[in-house]
């Protein structure tokens, strides 16, 4: 019985191959790559004939002066999108489960998930123009109403919240999916009970619908713990420049620079291994806590 199902089953294991192949060859393949963290790498030497000098960069990099500064910046700014990301996809999806046609209905979710497709190479090229000091229409409205122009992706204070903002404009249309799937869950019959008891339709969100919705908040919340070391390269890398490098600079574009511009390769890994292993305790613990409070397993 056991060799007919295997032999049943075979194409499917096939199937697995090509994906097991390219994940061997992409993912686990250059991790080889992390003993140059713990090198004198130089690209004329190789791998194995480069000078062993032990835990130095790691000395080096948290000697650095900017470290820490974009250590901070890093966590600042994944911090403040992973709160945006919970509260505004629920606020659209409670907004959205209250239109009562159809049409209109599907017509805003289709509009707020396109950016979504949208890579960060065009959407950079769009936000130019479009918060530009002189020319931006969002300046222009400023100016309209009499209030001073900003330089938000020139200015150290209006940077952070222009990368939040505008990462959620992008992303909020997916989120919000996965919110009206959780109240299209909640069973009809207790809004039903809540008509005829009285409540309004504010009373009904907040005692049906967000108590119905709690389970994948919780779930989402506590899985978005491993994304705290994750503010964005992308989009960061493609609007920010020198002048905002002192609120706007993240883990991931200073590898960047001391990596590929600098050509520090043993510094720049050091950086990359001490986030990902703080990423791995993250995600570690999210998945704990998801277990624990949403009863959320992976096996």
């Amino acid at each position: 019985m056991n060799r007919l199902k295997w032999k049943a089953q075979m194409p499917l294991h096939l199937m697995l191959i090509p994906g097991l192949a390219a994940i061997l060859i992409f993912q686990y393949y250059p991790m080889a790559g992390i003993v140059i963290a713990f090198q004198k790498f130089m690209p004329t030497q190789g791998l194995f004939h480069s000078k062993w000098i032990g835990l130095d960069n790691f000395r080096y990099l948290v000697e650095l002066p900017d470290f820490y500064r974009v250590l901070w910046n890093t966590i600042y700014i994944a911090f403040m999108k992973i709160i945006v990301g919970l509260v505004v996809p629920i606020v659209i999806a409670i907004l959205l489960n209250e239109v009562r046609k159809e049409v209109f209905k599907r017509l805003i979710q289709t509009l707020v998930y396109l950016p979504h497709f949208l890579s960060w190479v065009i959407l950079s090229g769009i936000l130019l123009d479009v918060l530009s000091p002189k020319d931006g229409i969002v300046n222009a409205a400023l100016r309209a109403l009499g209030l001073q122009s900003i330089f938000f992706l020139g200015s150290n204070h209006w940077f952070p919240i222009t990368l939040v903002v505008t990462n959620e404009w992008k992303e909020f249309g997916f989120s919000t999916i996965v919110y009206l799937a959780a109240i299209l869950g909640i069973n009809p019959a207790l809004y039903e009970a809540a008509t005829m008891d009285g409540a309004n339709r504010f009373k009904q969100i907040l005692h049906i619908t967000l108590p119905g919705m709690a389970p994948i908040i919780v779930l989402l919340a506590t899985l978005s713990i491993g994304n705290v070391m994750n503010a964005g390269f992308e989009q960061v890398f493609n609007l920010y420049s020198p002048v905002v490098y002192e609120s706007g600079d993240i883990i991931d574009t200073f590898v960047y620079r001391i990596g590929m511009i600098d050509a520090q390769y043993g510094v720049a890994t050091a950086v990359g291994l001490f986030k990902s292993l703080v990423s791995l305790i993250l995600i570690s613990v999210s998945y704990v806590l998801a277990y624990r409070f949403a009863n959320y397993r992976i096996f």
